[in-house]
């Protein structure tokens, strides 16, 4: 099960930070990438960004390099999305994934369909 957190109000030019925690002891140790999808009203979704576990390699949407940047917490099975910067076109609900060793099998991190566990979402709007 994975949980998000963070999800505001907040002006132009503002800064939030979302959490995710995955619970099941049972699972976390198996984690290889979380990532962090987001869908504005009648689009669809797409991948923001992503860490791989092994080796914490990051990657980025076009659309938040250098304005977003995800890291993973000190307890394995937490990840963060720190957002600076933020503009409108930012609004979205944004939904975190995990990846148990599908994407080591070829698949890129921002297909959506690489992804069986999902979030219930976060809402973030930017004024």
């Amino acid at each position: 099960q994975l949980v998000e957190s963070g999800g505001s109000l907040v002006q132009s030019g503002g800064s939030l930070r979302l959490s995710c925690a995955a619970s099941g002891s049972g699972y976390t140790y198996s984690l290889y990438c979380m990532t962090w999808f987001r869908q504005a009203p009648g689009k669809e979704r797409e991948g923001v960004a992503a860490i791989y576990y092994a080796g914490g390699t990051t990657h980025y949407a076009d659309s938040v390099k250098g304005r977003f940047s995800i890291s993973q917490g000190n307890a394995k099975n937490t990840v963060y999305l720190q957002m600076n910067n933020l503009k409108p076109e930012d609004t979205a609900m944004y939904y975190c994934a995990a990846d148990y060793g599908r994407l080591s099998l070829g698949g890129i991190w921002y297909d959506e369909k690489v992804y069986n566990n999902w979030g219930q979402g976060t809402q973030v709007t930017v004024s």
